[in-house]
């Protein structure tokens, strides 16, 4: 096997630091990995999910929500997900951290089905301009966050989940 094949086929190991936590570079080569390697992850780079992650910010910020200047969906995912490995350092906290973004993910693309199938929705073509078949605004500003919660849930339970399984030597299981 070619060492370019092995790179594409097999994402770089997490490393430690000598203190025991994870090294950010090594975190973050794993991260460009699985944005060039894993369709699950590499979602935020779509074009669609930024069409909507740029509506989300504008949409947030015309209803008084604290905006965070993320330039890009994809800089919002990676920022996420690195805030969430420190804020969760433990098996325990991790599990129950990705159990949480498991249920979000669950929630919402319900969400997005439901209201795909009541207003028959065409998801292939942009979610901004088949919102538009919706309605109220309260209903497709719903249908809209709810696209951008799974695609940002997806890469991020996958993600982490791969990620817990590198810390703890185990599949992420949810935590019932």
């Amino acid at each position: 096997m070619t060492e370019t094949a092995q790179t594409e086929n097999y994402p770089p190991k997490l490393r430690k630091t000598a203190d025991g936590d994870i090294d950010i570079n090594s975190l973050a080569d794993l991260l460009e990995w699985f944005l060039k390697y894993d369709q699950r992850v590499a979602i935020v780079r779509h074009p669609q999910v930024e069409e909507i992650y740029q509506w989300k910010q504008k949409d947030d910020a015309a209803h008084d929500i604290e905006v965070y200047p993320f330039e890009n969906a994809e800089a919002r995912f990676a920022v996420g997900a690195f805030q969430a490995l420190a804020e969760n350092p433990s098996e325990e906290k991790l599990a129950r951290w990705i159990t949480d973004v498991l249920q979000a993910l669950g929630d919402a693309k319900q969400t997005n089905e439901d209201i795909a199938a009541d207003y028959k929705l065409d998801t292939s073509r942009s979610h901004i301009e088949e919102a538009h078949k919706i309605p109220t605004n309260t209903e497709r500003r719903l249908y809209l966050t709810s696209v951008w919660v799974e695609a940002l849930c997806t890469a991020e339970v996958r993600f982490l989940g791969w990620v817990y399984q590198e810390l703890y030597g185990k599949p992420f299981q949810p935590v019932q």
